[in-house]
């Protein structure tokens, strides 16, 4: 098992998968994958509570280069999306090149072999290109609430799911209504004695056209490719026009009132539809497809509270001024996407981490590498998140753009490749301004908006376009030669 490699990769959910498919195409073998845990699938290996599952349509979620006619519904399951992943790396070898249950520690540049020193609970590692695979649905945020410590009942995050513990009869308190809550919720509220929903701010919420796929048509798919490639395709248009609206504020204050309406038809209770109505523009937070959210939740066993203020050893307290007796906590209160959890262990040449040298500005040139951390590249980095589209599409380019600086690395015989400055600094520029007047940045607070009011998640442009732009260009970056230590600059175009 070789520890020096030409490429190592961190983490085998969809972006190592992706990775992997795409080094090998380009020819190149000499790579390894490290997992952490036991099995393929990243976020999709860890996230198991009840409904977990996609929030664009299955046919959509899926790579471009293995597609599956055999989706069982329009927007799958978490299980289904696991064997997905897991059947692609079987079939295109990169199983065999992935190291299972090897926690990734600190991982530091070292400027005098040119290689990236990686320390592991299973020994060290060095690579000419590190590439940070992890992904941003990693690390469960809990809210910074008194009393946590003290509650004496069973509590545990979404991403942690204790399926040891039977809510069945239990008063369950749920904290948060994200995207996860959204979906587990309408999963156990027939099943809990009391369902108290703690929520800070209401989620838009969609009508979702979900169901089983008809056995003719994944038929139909297996036997004529072309169809389901025609159907993807349609879908990647519609979610592209809802993009226009994600774009132009007033465009989707119009298209809101299709959310509205799903409101009032399912929340009869005036009081309680005024609690439920969001108070910023559709797409400024993350909306959420569900046609069981509401019924879950005004079903008789079930009450909304406002925001969680205190936790007891039996009871937990809201903004409203209630004090609530439960049996079990569960938070579905999403990750830590503002501060990224492998920033705070990739250090540069001088020993200062990533985490230190974003400050209070995460930035990055594509969301994929980063100036002065040479041969390093992130998936799904700061802005390169289209919050209208498919984030495997996007991981799906980024991995190409990876084995594509890597192929030209080694064909070259490049020792060192760092992304200009300048051309980061000018890119970012562009992205800020261009999110202006998006409803990203219309004045909600989300997990899109660092705490100094920055975003550092969204692309605020069209899929197509972050497409052409995630290409790689060798004069972007400063380029030094193996042979001769020399540093040099290409020119744009230059090869």
């Amino acid at each position: 098992m070789r520890r020096d490699v030409q490429v190592l990769v961190i983490g085998a959910g969809p972006s190592g998968v992706a990775t992997g498919y795409h080094l090998l195409r380009s020819g190149i073998t000499d790579f390894v994958i490290l997992e952490k845990g036991d099995d393929i699938g990243g976020c999709w290996r860890e996230n198991t509570y009840p409904g977990c599952g996609c929030d664009v349509p299955s046919i959509w979620y899926s790579f471009s280069f293995n597609p599956n006619p055999g989706w069982s519904r329009r927007y799958c399951r978490q299980p289904e999306i696991q064997r997905y992943l897991r059947a692609t790396a079987d079939k295109y070898g990169i199983t065999g090149h992935t190291r299972f249950s090897v926690t990734v520690g600190e991982s530091r540049w070292d400027p005098v072999t040119g290689r990236w020193q990686i320390q592991t609970d299973q020994g060290p590692y060095t690579a000419e290109v590190l590439v940070a695979a992890s992904g941003p649905l990693h690390q469960p945020r809990l809210p910074d609430v008194p009393g946590l410590a003290t509650f004496t009942g069973p509590k545990f995050h979404s991403a942690r799911w204790d399926h040891s513990v039977d809510l069945t009869g239990k008063r369950v308190a749920v904290v948060g209504s994200g995207a996860s809550a959204v979906q587990f919720v309408p999963e156990i509220s027939g099943r809990t004695g009391e369902l108290h929903v703690f929520q800070r701010t209401a989620p838009w919420v969609l009508p979702k056209s979900d169901g089983p796929v008809p056995a003719w048509q994944r038929a139909a798919f297996r036997l004529v490719p072309q169809l389901q490639a025609l159907r993807r395709f349609l879908i990647y248009l519609q979610f592209e026009a809802f993009g226009i609206a994600f774009r132009r504020a007033w465009l989707m204050r119009r298209l809101q009132k299709v959310a509205l309406r799903n409101l009032r038809r399912q929340v009869t209770d005036p009081g309680l539809r005024a609690r439920l109505t969001p108070d910023f523009v559709l797409g400024c937070k993350a909306p959420v497809p569900s046609n069981d959210w509401y019924p879950a939740i005004t079903a008789p066993n079930a009450r909304v509270h406002g925001g969680l203020t205190g936790i007891r050893r039996n009871s937990v307290l809201s903004a409203d001024g209630a004090e609530t007796e439960v049996d079990v906590l569960i938070f579905g209160t999403g990750f830590e996407v503002a501060e990224s959890p492998i920033a705070k262990h990739v250090f540069d040449e001088d020993g200062v981490s990533l985490a230190e040298r974003w400050g209070d500005a995460p930035q990055a040139y594509l969301g994929t590498t980063v100036a002065g951390f040479p041969n390093l590249f992130l998936f799904l980095g700061p802005n390169i998140i289209p919050g209208h589209a498919s984030v495997l599409g996007t991981i799906e380019r980024q991995a190409q753009y990876v084995a594509a600086a890597a192929g030209a690395m080694i064909r070259g015989r490049w020792a060192r490749l760092d992304v200009r400055r300048d051309v980061q600094d000018e890119w970012n520029a562009g992205v800020q301004r261009a999110l202006r007047p998006t409803v990203y940045n219309s004045g909600c607070a989300g997990f899109y908006l660092h705490p100094t009011g920055r975003n550092i998640v969204n692309y605020p442009r069209t899929l197509a376009r972050l497409h052409r732009e995630l290409h790689f260009r060798p004069g972007d970056f400063t380029v030094t030669l193996r042979k001769s230590g020399r540093e040099s600059t290409l020119m744009p175009g230059g090869n």
